[in-house]
């Protein structure tokens, strides 16, 4: 059986309501114990974030789910053929944050679409790799001749769970004890780096008659949880061996006092493991595959806040791998970090710019804290 060649032909992204500035953000997540959070400002100094989008208002109610908004970027891509909804034969939707856990995300999405056929439909699991995961699905069933129209996204609504009132119970037991009335950084620090939305991908068996496409020349994804803990998690404890203790194990009671819903990183193994694992293997897979520096046009790293910038660079530099900084796009100041959609408004936005042109090559790279997992994609503009 011949390989297809698989090309991404049209892109698309949702933003829920208007961008909300650093200093708008605890009008909409709360304040814990009445008072401004001490870490939000060293936190937003570091990630260099200036706007994010939440799908929620002031009062923390929703004002979209995760799947609605991964369908409203979907009925973007057709925008201007709305007939050819129809065509689709796969939706592959990646996120961390699905609204429930039964029925799966994606066909939370398919049931947005009426108008869709009976298709595939599939949803990996994960946080950030997951919307990487969603994409490679898509490219293997076109690259194997199963599909001939495929969507992927990536998404995420984190915000309700952000939000103060989610810990009203641990803080109240916290103060019952005299201890420091704050929350602890590992959720604390979260609040302030994760953004709602929703980004989307055409992929199809040949370009696109009407303008660029990207040809996937390649992915690869790659998990280091056979040497590492968890790092970052949600519904579940880290107990002192590094192993996680499920929310099914908790009694009812004991989950909300340890807000165990609540998601938590561990910093320190973030700052140890998140950029030397990957960036490494980033490295390798390159020169296996003949790939120089000069062979990259565009690198479009996902982070979860600027502070790694340097520390990527840096890492590429000891291996005589340098990609100047001119060569980087991203749009973390602009959009937040949206997790598994990250990755997805990025070769959205760049997509769309005017700055591509016929030959230019792009390397996307995703990291995973959760368990240290990493995907990678080489794409060409065509």
């Amino acid at each position: 059986m011949s390989l297809k060649e698989v090309y991404i032909t049209r892109t698309a992204s949702f933003l829920p309501n208007n961008p909300v500035s650093n200093d708008e953000m605890e009008e909409y997540l709360g304040l814990i114990n009445d008072r401004a959070s001490k870490s939000r400002r060293i936190v937003l100094r570091n990630n260099g974030i200036k706007n994010r989008y939440y799908a929620i208002d002031k009062n923390g109610q929703a004002t979209h789910t995760n799947s609605q908004m991964v369908a409203l970027a979907i009925r973007k891509l057709f925008e201007n053929k709305p007939e050819e909804l129809k065509e689709i034969d796969l939706i592959s939707c990646g996120t961390s944050s699905p609204e429930q856990m039964m029925p799966s995300h994606g066909v939370m999405v398919h049931g947005w679409l009426p108008e869709s056929g009976n298709i595939e439909v599939v949803s990996p699991s994960g946080v950030c790799c997951s919307g990487m995961h969603a994409m490679k699905y898509a490219y293997m069933s076109i690259l194997s001749g199963m599909s001939k129209k495929a969507v992927s996204s990536g998404s995420e609504r984190l915000s309700r769970v952000l939000r103060s009132d989610q810990f009203e119970l641990e803080i109240q037991k916290l103060i019952e004890l005299e201890e420091n009335p704050f929350l602890s950084f590992d959720k604390d620090f979260l609040r302030w780096m994760l953004s709602d939305g929703a980004g989307v991908f055409m992929l199809e068996d040949r370009k696109s008659k009407d303008g660029i496409s990207l040809r996937i020349e390649w992915m690869e994804g790659i998990s280091f949880a056979n040497q590492t803990e968890a790092c970052m998690y949600m519904a579940s404890e880290k107990r002192s061996d590094g192993t996680l203790k499920s929310y099914m194990d908790f009694e009812p009671q004991e989950m909300i006092q340890k807000s165990i819903m609540s998601i938590k990183q561990d910093v320190k193994l973030l700052d140890q493991h998140i950029v030397k694992l990957g960036f490494k293997r980033m490295h390798e897979i390159l020169l296996e595959k003949n790939i120089g520096k000069d062979d990259i046009t565009w690198f479009l790293p996902h982070m979860s806040s600027y502070f790694f910038a340097d520390k990527i660079y840096d890492e590429l530099l000891a291996y005589d791998f340098e990609i100047p900084k001119e060569r980087w796009f991203t749009n973390l100041d602009t959009r937040g970090n949206v997790g598994a959609g990250s990755i997805y408004l990025m070769v959205d936005e760049l997509f769309n710019s005017g700055k591509l042109k016929t030959g230019d090559t792009i390397l996307l790279a995703v990291p995973e804290s959760s368990r240290f997992s990493y995907v990678f994609a080489y794409l060409t503009v065509c």
